[in-house]
């Protein structure tokens, strides 16, 4: 290959597209599924408790950096797989002639002390028995199961190569499925396994949202009431004061909200997730049905649809809820915004009016300043003619006052006429 530059993950890519690969069963054969939730910080400890594992089976340390791990052990194989909210144990045994019906199934030869102390917290546990048509007919089982009264989920897989029957009940901690094989080849058989145990991890996986949505919804409901009751508040809303009020309680609403949905996003995300998942793996069981008997698709239409459904209209509600929020947030602030800019406007036409009477004001105190100051004019040259008399003998005081008195008229009309433009400038505003 040319010396190209390769991408730092394209190795890895590549291996992604091969990992995690079913295992071939041999019937007769049991699997049993363990599967466990990431709780504070259990994730972090399962490559330990592998290697511990590995250890007291006296094999190599094994590598989970990858993770995922095929461990091969004297008796039983181990599969390990770490996903994004989980992490999964499957074990696989052969089923010998005096070992049939074991309660242990695929778990007799695993240390009993390392499998109580996995990391984590159990969400799902499945047995998988493998049987041959030859060994366990299914109609004999089908009679046996439709005798007892128990509802029990049976259908036709792989294009009629093989048969799977369960009740998705609990018995002893563990479902059960069963797989009747009568043409199936070792990998499909696998393939099998795989997709029923994890068609039963994501349905659990995918209804951790259900108890969710109950306590949201409840929270909706509220939340919904209480928008209605501020909506009548804002319009009977009769001052800025009461428009303020409303729009306290209505930021205090949006918060309680905004909190509930970051807080549900992920999980109610995750639970369409899974959801597909499931859809996707009974799809490729490719199932044909048998009367008288649901198969697993008709099975999850009835009982796990419903509460997908219950969960995706209560995200939408709580995101609609939201919305209307923000919008009727967005539309009182407006209110209070306009009702602040009016004030505001009063506020500064009362400064504009205020300033024109301090300036007819001034202007009155110059005009009356104008006049004073005339009057001490004249009374100081009727001073100074008096006392210079005899430099001006020609002129007696009372010609002197005489030549003044023009020129103080002057003065004093010219201050009477400015005090009028004064004021009939303060009666054409208002002003006083």
């Amino acid at each position: 290959m040319p010396p190209f530059e390769q991408h730092p993950l394209r190795q890895v890519l590549s291996d992604e597209i091969h990992a995690r690969p079913p295992v071939a069963l041999e019937t007769p054969e049991y699997v049993t599924y363990l599967a466990f939730t990431h709780h504070e910080g259990s994730a972090g400890r399962e490559g330990i408790h592998l290697q511990a594992l590995a250890e007291q089976l006296g094999l190599p340390a094994p590598v989970t950096d990858s993770g995922y791990l095929l461990l091969e052990a004297d008796g039983f194989q181990l599969k390990w797989e770490r996903h994004n909210e989980f992490s999964s144990y499957c074990f696989f045994c052969s089923i010998d002639g005096d070992e049939s019906g074991s309660k242990d199934y695929a778990l007799r030869h695993v240390p009993e002390a390392w499998r109580e102390a996995i990391p984590g917290q159990l969400i799902a546990a499945t047995h998988i028995e493998v049987r041959s048509t030859a060994e366990v007919p299914p109609q004999t089982v089908l009679h046996q199961q439709s005798s007892s009264g128990q509802a029990l989920v049976a259908s036709k897989v792989a294009g009629g190569a093989g048969w799977v029957l369960t009740d998705f009940h609990l018995h002893d901690g563990f479902s059960h499925f069963l797989v009747l094989d009568e043409q199936l080849t070792p990998r499909q058989a696998g393939r099998i396994a795989q997709r029923l145990v994890e068609i039963e991890t994501y349905r659990v996986m995918a209804l951790l949202a259900f108890p969710v949505a109950k306590e949201v919804g409840r929270l909706v409901s509220r939340a919904e009431d209480e928008l209605a009751d501020l909506m009548d508040g804002m319009n009977q809303a009769r001052s800025a004061e009461d428009d303020r009020a409303v729009l306290a309680r209505l930021s205090r609403l949006a918060a309680e909200v905004e909190r509930s949905v970051a807080l549900t996003t992920f999980r109610f995300g995750a639970a369409a997730a899974y959801y597909r998942l499931v859809r996707q793996r009974i799809e490729d069981l490719r199932e044909e049905r048998l009367p008288s008997f649901s198969p697993i698709s008709e099975f999850m239409d009835r009982r796990l649809v419903p509460a997908i459904d219950t969960c995706t209209s209560i995200a939408r509600r709580q995101d609609d809820l939201s919305a209307r929020i923000a919008r009727n947030s967005q539309l009182l602030r407006t209110r209070v915004d306009i009702e602040l800019e009016r004030q505001n406007q009063e506020l500064l036409a009362q400064m504009n009016r205020r300033a024109k009477i301090q300036l007819h004001l001034q202007e009155t105190v110059e005009g009356l300043s104008v006049v004073a100051i005339t009057y001490y004019a004249s009374q100081l040259v009727n001073y100074v003619s008096k006392g210079a008399k005899d430099l001006i003998a020609p002129l007696t005081p009372e010609i002197i006052t005489a030549l003044s008195i023009p020129v103080i008229a002057g003065f004093v009309f010219m201050g009477l006429r400015r005090m009028r433009k004064v004021l009939a400038k303060e009666e054409g505003s208002g002003g006083h």
